[in-house]
């Protein structure tokens, strides 16, 4: 049985937190040519609104012939700008990967992340898959470990989905400054590139819709 510590429902924002706040991981599958042997890759990553991740992969690379042959996966990432690696913040995604149907929905959003894969989403080879977690085990720290529930983790079905690109629309819109771009908005905060880097700005407390979103960036500007 997992157990979570208590508070479970920080631990899962805060290992949410902390996968939203980077961009690639080690992506883990079973070798279909080696009989399951653990076969690793490195691969970017998108954390999706409910907490499910998207990756862009070719059919022809050798991480998607294992899922198609067996879906079990994992994806490890951790804090990519401490060198202390024993005590460093990481997460792990144990779960399913599974092929996205509504590639152009998925693309979207993943594109204004890493609109670098423009050429890869061009090419019919490449596909969306969803990892969708089974479980997390997320580490702040040197004995701080904790296994974290999917309900602590995943977000219920809210607004600021359907309301981001509208949301984003505005937000470009009011900016002042034509350097920085709106990436994202979501329940957790929000992502800008500046200078051609990414900059993410987490929100003290979560947010539902695209009002609550507002309120809670302009406080963080305040």
């Amino acid at each position: 049985m997992i157990t979570d510590k208590t508070p479970p429902q920080g631990h899962g924002r805060t290992a949410r937190q902390l996968l939203r706040a980077h961009r690639y991981g080690a992506l883990g599958t079973l070798s279909k040519k080696f009989d399951g042997h653990p076969f690793t890759s490195i691969t970017p990553y998108m954390v999706d609104h409910d907490g499910s991740l998207l990756i862009l992969i070719s059919g022809l690379a050798e991480h998607t012939k294992n899922i198609l042959a067996d879906s079990r996966i994992s994806l490890i990432t951790h804090n990519q700008d401490d060198p202390h690696i024993q005590t460093q913040g990481r997460v792990t995604v144990v779960g399913h990967a599974a092929l996205q149907q509504d590639r152009e929905r998925c693309g979207r959003r993943y594109l204004r992340y890493f609109p670098e894969a423009q050429t890869y989403y061009d090419m019919a080879d490449f596909n969306f898959y969803r990892i969708t977690p089974l479980a997390i085990r997320f580490i702040g720290g040197f004995g701080d470990i904790h296994w974290v529930k999917t309900e602590n983790y995943l977000v219920p079905r809210h607004a600021l989905p359907e309301e981001e690109e509208m949301l984003l629309a505005e937000l470009t819109a009011q900016a002042q400054d034509s350097t920085t771009q709106w990436l994202g908005v979501d329940c957790d905060g929000y992502d800008l590139k500046v200078d051609n880097k990414t900059q993410r700005h987490g929100f003290k407390q979560s947010v539902l819709s695209a009002a609550e979103a507002r309120s809670a960036i302009a406080l963080g500007k305040d």
